[in-house]
Formats: structure tokens, C-alpha cells, sequence
């Protein structure tokens, strides 16, 4: 935070747990009349990242060296927050340009007592960092800086496709008791891959096997199942799953499919007598109409 020298704030103050680090400079330090509401905001900042500020005198340009630190040239995530600390009116805001390491960030910034953040996901900066903001002509205030954030990027080793990320999130809402570490990544790292699911190898990894038999789960079965397109095997029996069993037309490389011992009920799905790979059914022991395919593939 600029303008402050002892707070900190962290959660409960940031939902997020960033750490807020003062920032010393000799430029004048003003206080906010207002208080800004955190939810206005996509990245939620805390309320004290607004409570003080940097500024300067009307007509110059503010320049600080922040972070105070020097960089390692790489790739960078940087958040910049303003807002103007004047008591709230209709001539309460100051517009002016903002400038990174001598590369335009933002022209013309309206900067109000509602507060505003602007954002580059992805900045390169190398060795000190110089931040600038030049007024606009005729202000009659200078600029104004209140916080700053900058997160260093870093490659990942690898990701679960976005598309099996979303279908398996929708899958342990669907669970009533889904293992406790089924959240983030169900695949990366490897070491902490989700328990019962096994998946591809590379760079974006693909589901490719979900094994939770007699684990105790209770719940259903969603659609969005059929969207997990790699899966070749599903061991789910033993458990007390119910509702109906979705269609699985899209599910070409399913080869296994075990849901026998659980509290399904209505039709069996059409979609499992044309699966071109599906061999081994087990359906037993549900409340199903009718039968299920009448021999394995």
C-alpha cells in the first residue's frame, strides 16, 4: 500500500490473502473521505489498500520507484489502484495517464471517490520499476495512487483440459459427500491428482478413468458426465447414487461402465447399445425400467 507505513492488512481484510506491504515515498500523503466497497471490484482489494495515498501538486507528474525492489526480467501480473480522497462532489475526480517503465499503461484514467483499479494480466518488466502519471491538461488537482499489486508468472508443468475441469466440478456438486480433496486441478500436480480419478498424460491432461466404487457416495449423475470425452472406464457401484443414468453418446472411448449396486432408477439409456468401444456393462441391483444391453460388446 503507498502512503501507509505500519498496516498489513491480509485476510480476513483480503478474501484473496495477499499480503499489503507498506511503501515509504517523499511525495505528499493524503487520506481518504470515503471508503470504497471492495465488491465493486472484480479482484475485491481490501477497504485500508484505500484508505491513504501518494500524490503530488497540481500540474506535475507523480513518479515513484515501486516496487522498492528489483525485478527479475519476467512476466508479471500488475494491479494499480486509485481513488480520489477528496470529500465526495461533483468536481471530485482528476484524470491523468499512467505509465509503466516508460510504456503507457492507461491514458486518460477518470479517477473518482468510487475508486478504480486498471490491470495488465501479463506486463514484462526487468530490474527497478519506475510507475508515472502524468495529469491531464488543466487539472486542477495532481494524480493520485492509493495501492499496487505484482505477481510474478509462472509456467505451469501442466493443466487438466478446461472442458474436463468443468465437468468435473459439476460432478462433485453433484455428489452430496464428494472426497475431501475433489477442488483446484483434478489432475496436476500428479502426486495430488483427485482420489478415484486417473488421467492422460501431457500437457493438458484429459480424464480418463473414475473409480470410486463403495466409497459411500450419495447424489446423482449429471449430464455434463457425457462432456468428460476421454473417459474410458467408470467404476461407480457400490454406492448410493440415484436418479436417472444420463445419456452417453459422446463418450466414444468408454470402455467399462460399473454402476451396478446403487439406487438408480428410470430408463436405461438408449445411447449405451451404440457405444462402439463399451464392453462391459454392469447395471444390476438399481431400480431401472427394463434391461440394459442384452450382452456385453
Amino acid at each position: 500500500m503507498l502512503g501507509v507505513r505500519k498496516h498489513e492488512p491480509s485476510f480476513p481484510d483480503d478474501k484473496f490473502n495477499r499480503i499489503w506491504q507498506p511503501f515509504k515515498d517523499l511525495n505528499p500523503v493524503v487520506t481518504s473521505h470515503s471508503n470504497v466497497t471492495p465488491s465493486d471490484f472484480w479482484n475485491f482489494p481490501p477497504t485500508k489498500a484505500f484508505n491513504n495515498a501518494i500524490t503530488t501538486s497540481r500540474g506535475k507528474m507523480l513518479q515513484i520507484q515501486w516496487p522498492p525492489l528489483s525485478l527479475p526480467s519476467a512476466d508479471y501480473y500488475i494491479a494499480l489502484y486509485f481513488q480520489d480522497n477528496r470529500t465526495p462532489s461533483p468536481y471530485s475526480w482528476r484524470v491523468f495517464n499512467v505509465s509503466v517503465s516508460g510504456k503507457k499503461f492507461y491514458s486518460n484514467l477518470n479517477v473518482t471517490t468510487r475508486g478504480v483499479t486498471v490491470y495488465s494480466p501479463l506486463w514484462s518488466l526487468s530490474g527497478q520499476t519506475e510507475i508515472v502519471l502524468t495529469p491531464a491538461d488543466g487539472m486542477p488537482v495532481g494524480p493520485v495512487i492509493n495501492a499496487g499489486e505484482v505477481l510474478q508468472i509462472l509456467p505451469l508443468g501442466g493443466k487438466t483440459l478446461s472442458r474436463d475441469v468443468v465437468a468435473m466440478m459439476d460432478l462433485a456438486r453433484n455428489f452430496n459427500n464428494p472426497p475431501l480433496d475433489w477442488s483446484g486441478d483434478p489432475c496436476f500436480p500428479k502426486e495430488n491428482s483427485w482420489t478415484g480419478v486417473a488421467c492422460s498424460q501431457g500437457k493438458f491432461a484429459r480424464v480418463v478413468a473414475l473409480n470410486l466404487t463403495a466409497k459411500g457416495l450419495s447424489g446423482s449423475l449429471p449430464p455434463t458426465i457425457a462432456n468428460l470425452t476421454a473417459l474410458k472406464h467408470i467404476w461407480l457401484g457400490g454406492n448410493k447414487l440415484s436418479g436417472i443414468i444420463p445419456e452417453m453418446w459422446p463418450l466414444k472411448e468408454l470402455k467399462t461402465l460399473h454402476l451396478e449396486k446403487n439406487q438408480f432408477e428410470g430408463p436405461v439409456p438408449k445411447s449405451l447399445n451404440q457405444l462402439p468401444k463399451l464392453h462391459e456393462i454392469l447395471l444390476h441391483n438399481n431400480n431401472l425400467d427394463g434391461e440394459g444391453p442384452a450382452t456385453p460388446k
